[in-house]
């Protein structure tokens, strides 16, 4: 039970005041957990490359695998993303430095870098979104003003510091001349741009800085309407263009999690909270030629059609994609439930085959992989790849499952895990703990404050272990971190990614855009913070493998073998009569 039952939402997100903008929750995520969007264990946002999962019919985009800025020095750090940033490989740029930014371990001068490299990319992410396009184009200039002030108001009621509008309005101002100066951009709201015409505008926008200092939401508002103004006048950019430019970058601008949200992300967000959307049901990652399949999801459209983990797409609809934007690549795997997508497919060595896929609902499960890996000792395993709406009772019932078996001991696994629901963590921790403090919030307003507590009633008593590695986050290290200050079971593996804050989700009147915006930070029931800091395990076992791309258990892994070695040693002999549950009945 919860001191306060108040639904809490993805990385770990809210809704305003705890209603649902649906008829249930909204991600990251996210989410839209934890970073963002739902995606797979083994690849989160704080990897590198680009990882892309199909959601409803919309992409999330995810770095993956590059080397990132904590294996690099300084001074390599910055000659690589000087030269990334002298290519305009703002991507790479992002992947190299994402997780040294998320952890403050940036050097000012790197950080800007880096910052500038976020609002290249959301840019070319807005302009790739035609339902984002199609709504600029229809927004009124009275609607996107209300809808920058509004945006601001949220900001300074809700955000967990003090806002600084001049630093806000600085980065609005810096996102709009890359937009002004962005060839795709300039073709679709700025045809009078040129290159004297861009300098003139900057000249236009820094007298108007200097000419009012920025100190509250109404100066802001009133620099915000000069600029509109000057941006229309000198390259012909819509107001409300402009003003929902300046919207995005001072909403994206507070801090790592905080995003301004199109009508898509909204919508990724919301399916990754249900755990289900229509789509493929595959997951996807940016490839030289075209998209590599990363993993198809059990029983989904695209398993029955034949896909595969490692095969390549390099066609959609009759296209190729080799080289294309993988925003816009997305776009052409879009499309209504029963609708069908034609796809190019490579595997191995051949021609590629033609291969049609039917859009339909897709169930994702945040439980996988459950199975007892050692019978004769009844040591039972599963995966808890995210934290959704019904995790707690997939749990529940997956282990119902393997008590019948004759689990005796349970392995965990939450590696890769970029959080969810922080309600779902509380309700997954208050299976294994009788009573006390799971975890605390604690914001700049009062009203962020809760104090979530376990109730005795349906605890579970097996022994459990947790395998955590630097990947798991924010709601996984809720669960890790309260199981460990209850002592309830053992952490083996690596520190965990350190992201203890609380995004909420404002859906927006206008456009059919929101934001997510950090709220708080979140707590141990011992009062240690998450944040920047994660959670060490109890036995260190450095990474050497983990669930490879379709879920199956790779031989070598080396944190799962010591688990099972450490577990087995506590055991009792096996007795020969069935094993009773080890439940409280509620």
């Amino acid at each position: 039970m919860r001191s306060r039952d108040r639904p809490l939402f993805t990385s770990d997100c809210r809704l305003e005041n705890g209603l649902p903008v649906r008829a249930t929750t909204p991600l990251h995520m996210l989410t839209v957990t934890a970073h963002r969007c739902r995606i797979r264990p083994q690849w989160t946002s704080i990897l590198n490359t680009f990882f892309i999962v199909l959601l409803g019919g919309l992409l999330a985009i995810q770095p993956v695998n590059l080397t990132s800025a904590g294996d690099s020095t300084v001074d390599d750090l910055a000659v690589r993303s000087t030269k990334l940033e002298a290519a305009g490989q703002w991507p790479e740029l992002v992947s190299l430095c994402e997780t040294a930014a998320r952890k403050g371990e940036l050097s000012n001068e790197l950080y800007h870098r880096y910052d500038l490299a976020k609002i290249h990319c959301d840019l070319d992410r807005r302009s790739a979104e035609k339902a984002y396009q199609e709504a600029l184009g229809h927004i009124t200039e009275r609607e996107a003003r209300q809808l920058f002030v509004e945006c601001l108001q949220r900001i300074n009621s809700h955000h967990v510091t003090n806002p600084d509008f001049n630093k806000l309005i600085s980065r609005g101002c810096l996102a709009l001349h890359v937009a002004v100066s962005d060839p795709q951009f300039q073709s679709m709201h700025a045809r009078q741009a040129t290159p004297d015409r861009v300098a003139l505008l900057q000249q236009h926008i820094q007298h108007i800085l200097e000419a009012r200092s920025i100190g509250s939401l109404s100066d802001a508002e009133t620099v915000a309407i000069w600029i509109a103004r000057a941006a229309q006048s000198v390259v012909g950019v819509r107001p409300a263009v402009t003003f929902l430019e300046m919207t995005a970058a001072s909403v994206g601008g507070l801090d790592e999690y905080s995003a301004f949200l199109t009508t898509g992300q909204l919508n990724d967000l919301y399916a990754q909270i249900e755990g289900n959307f229509v789509g493929l049901g595959v997951e996807l990652k940016s490839a030289e030629d075209g998209l590599l399949v990363v993993h198809v999801i059990s029983g989904s459209p695209a398993e029955r059609s034949g896909l595969k983990a490692g095969d390549h797409l390099i066609g959609i609809a009759g296209k190729p994609i080799a080289g294309m934007h993988v925003d816009a690549a997305a776009q052409l795997l879009q499309g209504p439930e029963g609708s069908r997508v034609t796809l190019a497919v490579l595997r191995g060595v051949g021609p590629a085959r033609a291969m049609t896929v039917r859009r339909e609902h897709v169930e994702i499960p945040s439980i996988e992989n459950v199975e007892l890996l050692d019978r004769v000792n009844g040591i039972g395993y599963l995966h808890i790849t995210s934290f959704q709406k019904k995790t707690a009772s997939d749990l529940d019932a997956a282990m119902r499952q393997l008590d019948a078996a004759g689990m005796r001991s349970l392995i965990i696994d939450l590696r890769g895990n970029p959080g969810g629901l922080l309600s779902a963590a509380v309700d997954v921790s208050d299976l294994f703990i009788d009573r006390g403090l799971v975890v605390a919030t604690r914001g700049r307003s009062p009203e962020e404050d809760f104090n979530y507590t376990a109730s005795h009633a349906g605890t579970w008593h097996m022994p459990i272990t947790l395998l955590i590695d630097s990947d798991s986050a924010s709601s996984s290290e809720i669960f890790a971190g309260a199981i460990k200050d209850h002592n309830r079971g053992k952490i083996i593996g690596v520190q965990s990614y350190g992201k203890g804050s609380i995004q909420g989700i404002f859906p927006m009147d206008a456009a059919g855009v929101g934001m997510r915006l950090t709220t708080a930070h979140f707590y141990s029931p011992t009062g240690q913070p998450y944040s920047r800091v994660g959670v060490s395990p109890d036995l260190w076992v450095q990474q050497t493998a983990r669930p490879d791309a379709s879920g199956q258990m790779i031989n070598n892994d080396a944190t799962l073998a010591t688990a099972l070695s450490e577990i087995r040693k506590t055991l009792n002999p096996v007795i020969s009569q069935p094993v009773a549950r080890r439940i409280i009945a509620q």
